[in-house]
């Protein structure tokens, strides 16, 4: 498969051209009022409850407190914020493009994609994508990606580095998902979960979304750290994807910041034979429910910098 965008991500020593269009895009959004933005509020509480008349599915695996479904991407992006702050640390160049992938799984979960049938097995990131159903999910962010999804056929790496924006194919650039941080953080507004205020940089404001429901996220911690750590049974293919998510963005460290050092060692141990086992999918995994989508997806993180 074409990975000069993955090449230049793993080897390059720094680079992330999705994380950087993410931030230029809040930028542009923060200097200019006109800049579209994801509906929100009174909006966003219509268009779900549009979505539940006409009858599109939910995800058939985890809910969010108080019954708050929450997406994948959701998820990782509650781990990396910084609860006061509201923002992602400025020196996160991963997360940006790993949530590109989360999205893929996400719609995999949602049985809106699947890999094509083919004589020849291809590597599982390298196996080419089609939609198997076209109903829309109620969540803009995997209704858009399903949408450039139908319109070709690529592979699960390639698809990444295209939502992402990192291609030197011009006739596809217009498959980047724009301003992906920022439109999955009003998302957690919407919910409930996040508040929106601002941050003062003179010039302009930066809008931010402090931690409104802890609960949530703490929820979320637990979950991730009983499954690392092999209590209850927390092994369900939504919170390995989470923990393998979270570990390829440099995110999954604010999780295990209270356990001690050989747990934080063992927790770490454990993400590491995860990621390996299902991005393999071994008949282990394919057990939880893996998918050969996720497979691909975490084939593709095991050979990002952030973990090699």
């Amino acid at each position: 498969m074409s990975s000069g965008g993955l090449t230049q991500r793993r080897r390059g020593g720094g680079g992330d051209a999705g994380g950087a269009g993410d931030y230029d895009d809040d930028l542009q959004a923060a200097r200019d009022p006109r800049t579209p933005a994801a509906p929100a509020g009174a909006a966003a509480a219509a268009n779900q409850a549009h979505y539940e008349q006409e009858g599109y599915d939910a995800d058939d695996d985890d809910k969010g407190a108080k019954g708050r479904k929450l997406t994948l991407m959701e998820e990782v992006l509650l781990l990396g914020y910084k609860d006061n702050e509201g923002r992602l640390s400025f020196w996160n160049d991963n997360i940006s493009y790993v949530l590109r992938g989360a999205i893929l799984i996400e719609l995999s979960f949602r049985n809106r994609i699947n890999t094509v049938k083919e004589a020849r097995k291809r590597p599982f990131a390298e196996r080419l994508i089609e939609v198997t159903d076209e109903r829309l999910t109620g969540e803009v962010l995997l209704d858009e990606a399903l949408r450039y999804i139908k319109t070709d056929v690529d592979s699960i790496g390639n698809w990444i580095d295209l939502l992402s924006g990192e291609t030197w194919n011009l006739t596809k650039i217009g498959y980047q998902l724009k301003q992906v941080r920022e439109r999955i953080a009003k998302g957690l507004v919407d919910k409930g979960v996040l508040r929106t205020d601002k941050l003062n940089l003179v010039l302009f404001d930066l809008p931010t979304h402090p931690l409104a429901d802890h609960k949530v996220k703490e929820a979320i911690i637990q979950r991730a750290v009983d499954c690392l750590l092999g209590r209850g049974n927390t092994n369900d293919r939504r919170t390995i994807a989470m923990v393998c998510a979270a570990y390829a963005a440099n995110v999954l460290e604010n999780a295990l910041v209270g356990l001690s050092h050989a747990q934080r060692e063992a927790a770490f141990q454990k993400v590491d034979d995860l990621l390996q086992e299902h991005a393999s999918l071994s008949e282990k995994s394919k057990a939880s429910g893996t998918t050969e989508v996720m497979a691909g997806v975490l084939s593709v993180y095991s050979k990002m910098d952030s973990i090699l």
